[in-house]
């Protein structure tokens, strides 16, 4: 299997930090958090390796090189503008292959276990579904949450309730939806809209999956941080740094 880091968007709000630094270099723990993924990756036997970038790419290449000192395989594709998530992984499936891959935002902490993309890959095989998504409890700072949860199925919030064949409704699709983790597994396919080059959201992608019924999820219940302010990367570090959080990579 292969891995893509997402590590090409601008981070405004990161300002000033990311005037000068990308925000997948950012550091929690005294590591840049796209570091910490890479050594969850390679823990996890996933060793091919794409990073894309825009803003401050030359930092990143100058700072990961071909991934060697870790272990991967590091491939970098670069975007002369950031095409968005679904822009940006369809520039880049020349390098990610024909079967499945994982995908993983490089702003985010999480200690999801990347072994289980293994497994995962195999499944939306078997299956022929397009996509797995990874979803979280809501945070604090996205209460209304993304999709809903129904026997291992992505479900978009306004969709009807499945047939009672289908077996009975979880009780994350009574309460509430939950929130994307932006950690997924992909098949190629799933891009085939995308027009090589152009700008592309990935929810409409995962919204159309699960509105056919191809598209599986699971809850993760462990830590994930959204480092998307400069406070929550501070409070990260803060708990990296204090041994309040574990960090174990495999």
């Amino acid at each position: 299997m292969r891995a893509m880091i997402l590590a090409a968007g601008r981070g405004e709000r990161m300002r000033p930090l990311t005037d000068t630094c990308p925000k997948p270099l950012l550091e929690v723990g005294g590591t840049p958090l796209i570091v910490w993924h890479i050594r969850r990756l390679v823990a996890a036997g996933i060793t091919e390796i794409v990073v894309n970038h825009a803003w401050l790419g030359a930092r990143i290449e100058a700072a990961l090189g071909n991934g060697s000192q870790w272990g991967a395989q590091i491939r970098h594709a670069a975007e002369s503008t950031a095409l968005e998530t679904a822009g940006g992984i369809a520039h880049a499936l020349p390098w990610l292959g024909h079967a499945p891959f994982l995908v993983v935002n490089g702003d985010i902490w999480c200690d999801w276990d990347m072994r289980r993309a293994h497994t995962i890959g195999a499944q939306l095989r078997a299956l022929n579904w397009l996509c797995w998504s990874v979803l979280v409890s809501n945070p604090a700072h996205h209460p209304q949450g993304d999709f809903l949860l129904e026997s291992g199925r992505l479900i978009n919030p306004a969709a009807p309730a499945a047939p009672a064949a289908m077996g009975h409704v979880s009780a994350q699709h009574v309460n509430q939806a939950l929130t994307f983790s932006g950690i997924g597994v992909y098949c190629p396919t799933l891009f085939a809209p995308i027009v090589p080059g152009a700008r592309a959201p990935l929810a409409p992608l995962l919204r159309e999956a699960a509105a056919t019924r191809r598209a599986g999820a699971e809850h993760h219940s462990g830590h994930w941080t959204d480092v998307g302010t400069p406070e929550r990367l501070h409070e990260l570090d803060a708990a990296l740094r204090t041994g309040a959080l574990q960090h174990c990579i495999a």
